[in-house]
């Protein structure tokens, strides 16, 4: 448990209690145990599972959260400690949500007001890491990549698949293991794109090269990945001489506004790559794609989307402070807008919502599975943001809080796509 401020065992937890009692009165089922940091616990409801506990473990943590009400002291009070979670962490979100949410009268907000001034209080005085420079630009850029990503190679090969894929899997079922639905996902974006022999690959954020070795060994592609990881392109470099493609492979540590190939690649990918782009450089990205594809070209982007009917965030939430710092989300139909703009047809949009949740559920229960690893690898602290941030994606995702799409677009040649005039090459089993 990360270090408190300040001992609390001397606190009397009586007036939390009597404060939780009344604020969760009307919250249904609650399945869940507190259990407060003088050892007193409320049990769950009366014939409900406990699905969790939840430990208060600093009296100043309740007034805190509830005084902000918003997604990042939330996160905040359990990545420095003030409480823990014991059980199931997905399990929480109803909960986070209830408080997020909960719209008061003018009767309530002075009653609860009044008894939430009466809680003990304090700041830990800590916060969120924080970039330098213009947003966006190139040397930002790669601060917030180095930040999330260069984190160690060791740890995300704790969580992820063996291949160390970073992005949503894709299932036939629910019950389908990772490794299998991570390579599934591999060889459908490869038979989306309709890869053939000899064809010139790019994949732009590359990650640790298992999208372009298996597309070179599968489909027999030239394929070039770009990264502004230094773990990533060191890993990626010695992965592809490990497996004996250094004649089809090839890595490089390059921003992908540095492209200069003009008309010279047969097919572009980029997967979990747009979120860090930013919505005011959205169209040089797209410039860019249509720039280094061929007359004919095709490129599947994928990357995470937010719903429509959900407008952009006004403050900075946990995952835009301690996890992807920069990263901006939004609508597919402006993601869509800009790309057609800049000369791409759309052919195709897919949802895989469903497909990222199952993904997350996996990865945080493996994460959780080596917690003490993790530790040793990183510390108390980064180990609670990752473990929370894979549980609050998997709320958002499976809720439809937030969307992931797969959208195929083309670079048309005098209106000729080249494409064929169904998917069916695409579910072949």
């Amino acid at each position: 448990m990360p270090q408190r401020a300040r001992k609390t065992e001397h606190l009397d937890s009586r007036s939390t209690l009597h404060f939780l009692q009344e604020l969760l009165a009307d919250y249904h089922p609650r399945d869940f145990a507190i259990e407060f940091w003088d050892g007193q616990q409320w049990p769950p409801e009366s014939n409900q599972f406990r699905r969790f506990t939840w430990k208060i473990n600093d009296p100043s943590a309740l007034r805190r959260i509830l005084t902000s009400a918003n997604e990042l002291s939330l996160g905040e009070a359990y990545i420095y400690g003030d409480f823990d979670i014991d059980g199931d962490l997905e399990a929480i979100f109803p909960l986070a949500d209830y408080f997020l949410t909960k719209r008061w009268g003018i009767k309530d907000r002075l009653h609860f007001g009044r008894r939430l001034l009466n809680l003990p209080g304090h700041s830990h005085g800590k916060s969120a890491p924080h970039l330098h420079g213009n947003l966006h630009s190139q040397n930002r850029d790669r601060a917030a990549v180095t930040y999330h990503y260069d984190l160690s190679d060791e740890f995300y090969a704790l969580w992820l698949d063996r291949n160390l894929v970073y992005s949503c899997a894709y299932f036939q079922r629910p019950d389908d293991d990772l490794d299998t639905a991570q390579e599934r996902k591999l060889d459908y974006i490869c038979r989306k794109l309709r890869l053939k022999p000899e064809e010139r690959l790019l994949d732009l954020g590359c990650g640790w090269g298992a999208l372009i070795t298996h597309a070179a060994r599968s489909y027999g592609v030239h394929a070039r990945g770009i990264t502004l990881s230094e773990h990533q392109f060191d890993f990626a470099r010695k992965r592809i001489q490990r497996e004996g493609l250094s004649d089809r492979c090839e890595i490089r540590l390059l921003d992908y506004r540095d492209l200069q190939e003009g008309g010279c690649y047969d097919k572009l990918v980029s997967v979990g790559m747009v979120e860090h782009v930013g919505e005011s450089k959205l169209p040089e990205y797209f410039e860019r794609a249509f720039q280094v594809l061929r007359p004919g070209g095709v490129f599947l982007n994928h990357g995470i989307g937010r719903p429509g009917n959900r407008p952009a965030s006004r403050e900075t939430t946990f995952t835009d402070a301690y996890v992807f710092p920069d990263g901006e989300l939004v609508t597919i139909a402006h993601m869509l807008d800009v790309a057609e703009k800049c000369g791409f047809e759309v052919r195709d949009v897919e949802n895989l919502r469903e497909h990222y949740a199952l993904t997350l559920s996996h990865w945080l229960r493996r994460l959780e599975l080596h917690a003490g690893e993790a530790r040793q690898l990183t510390d108390e602290i980064k180990y609670r943001i990752w473990r929370l941030y894979l549980a609050g994606s998997w709320h958002f995702f499976r809720s439809g809080k937030l969307d992931i799409y797969q959208s195929l677009l083309i670079k048309a040649d005098q209106g000729k796509s080249g494409l064929p005039l169904t998917r069916q090459d695409w579910y072949r089993t």
